[in-house]
């Protein structure tokens, strides 16, 4: 920290009385009040060094003996005045960054210009503060700090502006250029002359790239804001720098927001009395002010900050009420890598006010629709004028493929990874917000259908967030049910999934007998491993379902941690007491069938009049002898004795 002494005399300055006078042969012939406190000087060596004094005491009347000058307003207080009064009489005072700002609003205000003396006190701390203050990296920070208590002087005065001008020049150059250490927050203070000898000279240099990102934090919102803005200008700092140096500052400033979305304040009785109501509802304010700042100051260029840190500025945004445009701001940025997210990450509070659910669901959605609309969807399959298809299919790695398609295909697959990370990713949010009970069954769906069906290569996760759904809202009617249910294709589920769906009493009959029916033409379809074995009916419905019997199911997958009573496992269906619905049941309470709609084929397996319109269950009818084995299995286990004879 650099530092000027100017003066060469003892301090006499006394307090007697409450009031301030210096030693002197001289009688005192001047009274000068500043804000509350009185000094009892002598008009000769303030009045040959200060202007305004002179035209105040010009414009007041003369008394016997002291002469009465008020200065009610004088920027910074009694110590700015008294520091002012001793350079007038040449006592010795100190100047730092830490007081040269409250200093040269006083000199201003008293006018000590040249024009009233030669090497007058604002000469001497213009030059102090170009030659040696605005040259140090820590004095121009402390400085620029202690310009937000003379906000307009310091404006008038141009030194705010200084300030940043010389702290943004400092973070464009090269670190080896900085004189001075960086860490004059953690203490590592080196006190240094500017008009006699060197007390000590710091050897620090900042080492890393965004050494200069947590000494800027200490700054208040507005500087750091205009600071920042001087840095993004300049055009060289890389914008993750600008990203790291935004993250820092947000952890240092915002509030810690639990998962709850409660905000923690302190000394929190019931009984809160006004003032600490008003405080509050202030600091929710600057906080908030402080958020759309820094949403302001991110940067354009993708992953320059995480997609974890803008998730936890939308979590802020939220609790403290932001407005509209810096949310829609952070679901825009957070939508262009959201597959860098975690199921944990768009768990976003609600505002307070909204006790129906934990967790902003519409903010998640917003994001979805955001990264959907990026137009990164792949085409399934190139354009014809580039693969040729008039040509028989050629090897990927053939030589005479298309460079253009190449790339093409490059960028395309990209985009698609994304988009699969994606659906994991909201099949796993999907299975966290089920168990809200009072989540409306449009926005489960709503989110469950913006995912593109290429997106899912199973439907397993997606399964599990619907039993998760089911088991949560038990008040759902039956054709709610079947809305849901809609979303999920039977064709996408592991053999695991399947043998659960098969015993889920929640979903809806057509459900299960869709299961069953490509469960066991599955396994019919694995014996031979050819599609060619299974009888014409049975390959024409495969066909229009898009099912390829060389391809094996993986296993069940999970995106996120799955609580013991939300788990599933066909363990169920070898206990004797697991409670199986029959079809008969289900059929009779599906789309209002009675037992006399229904009919029996040779094999026991009942089939609904209304379900045999569809073409799909017609060729259920006509599978073979052995898929309808577990047809029939799970028909007779569930017969009552009399019905078996």
């Amino acid at each position: 920290m650099k530092f000027m002494k100017l003066g060469s005399r003892p301090d006499t300055f006394y307090t007697t009385e409450a009031v301030r006078s210096i030693s002197s042969e001289v009688s005192s012939d001047l009274i000068i009040q500043v804000k509350g406190s009185r000094y009892l000087l002598h008009k000769f060596p303030l009045l040959s060094k200060c202007l305004r004094l002179q035209r105040l005491c010009s414009e007041s009347p003369e008394s016997s003996q002291h002469q009465i000058v008020q200065l009610p307003d004088f920027p910074g207080g009694v110590e700015a005045f008294e520091l002012c009064a001793k350079f007038c009489y040449g006592i010795t005072i100190t100047l730092s960054a830490y007081n040269i700002v409250s200093a040269r609003c006083a000199a201003e205000y008293l006018q000590m210009t040249e024009d009233v003396e030669k090497g007058n006190l604002i000469y001497k701390i213009e030059v102090f503060m170009n030659s040696c203050v605005l040259n140090g990296w820590r004095d121009s920070i402390v400085t620029l700090q202690s310009t937000k208590a003379f906000a307009l002087w310091s404006e008038d005065l141009g030194i705010t502006s200084r300030c940043i001008e010389a702290i943004a020049s400092k973070v464009l150059s090269h670190p080896s250029k900085v004189s001075l250490s960086h860490s004059y927050s953690r203490r590592g203070r080196d006190d240094v002359s500017c008009n006699g000898g060197e007390s000590h000279r710091s050897s620090h240099r900042p080492t890393t790239k965004g050494w200069w990102a947590e000494d800027l934090a200490e700054l208040d919102i507005d500087l750091y804001w205009r600071t920042m803005i001087a840095i993004k200008s300049g055009g060289k700092i890389p914008s993750n720098l600008i990203g790291d140096a935004l993250k820092i500052y947000a952890s240092r400033w915002l509030p810690s927001i639990p998962r709850n979305g409660s905000v923690k304040r302190g000394g929190g009785g019931e009984s809160n009395s006004d003032s600490d109501s008003d405080s509050a509802t202030e600091a929710s304010s600057k906080h908030r002010l402080l958020l759309e700042s820094i949403v302001s100051l991110l940067p354009a260029e993708k992953g320059a900050v995480s997609c974890g840190v803008l998730l936890k500025l939308v979590k802020a945004a939220n609790i403290l009420n932001a407005s509209s445009s810096s949310k829609m701001e952070l679901a825009r940025r957070i939508a262009l890598q959201l597959e860098e997210a975690t199921v944990s990450d768009l768990l976003i509070p609600c505002v307070p006010h909204k006790n129906d659910i934990r967790y902003d669901v519409d903010i998640v959605m917003i994001i979805l629709e955001q990264f959907m609309l990026q137009g990164q969807s792949p085409p399934t399959s190139p354009p014809r004028s580039k693969l040729g298809f008039e040509r028989r299919r050629r090897s990927r790695s053939a030589e005479n493929i298309d460079f253009e398609f190449q790339e093409s295909r490059r960028s395309s697959s990209a985009s698609h990874s994304s988009k699969l990370k994606v659906a994991k990713l909201m099949d796993g949010y999907l299975q966290e917000i089920a168990r809200e009970a009072n989540l409306p069954l449009s926005k489960f769906i709503a989110i469950a259908e913006a995912i593109p069906d290429f997106s899912r290569i199973d439907h397993d996760d997606l399964y599990r967030a619907i039993d998760i759904y089911l088991k949560a809202h038990q008040e759902l009617n039956k054709s709610e049910r079947k809305r849901l249910c809609r979303i999920l294709d039977c064709k996408k589920l592991s053999m695991e999934a399947c043998m659960h769906a098969a015993q889920n009493e929640l979903l809806p009959l057509r459900v299960v007998v869709q299961v069953l029916f490509f469960e066991q033409a599955r396994a019919t379809m694995g014996n031979g491993g050819k599609v060619t074995e299974l009888p014409s009916n049975i390959r024409a419905l495969l066909a229009s379902h898009g099912i390829d019997p060389s391809k094996a199911r993986g296993p069940l997958s999970s995106t996120t941690t799955i609580p013991a009573e939300d788990q599933w496992s066909v363990s169920g269906l070898k206990s004797p007491k697991s409670k199986i619905s029959t079809l008969r049941m289900k059929l009779a309470e599906d789309d209002g069938l009675d037992e006399n709609d229904m009919q029996l084929n040779p094999d026991g397996i009942g089939i609904g009049i209304g379900i045999g319109k569809n073409s799909r269950l017609k060729a259920l009818c006509a599978l073979p002898t052995r898929p309808k084995r577990m047809f029939s299995k799970l028909w007779s286990a569930n017969r009552t004795p009399s019905e078996k004879n």
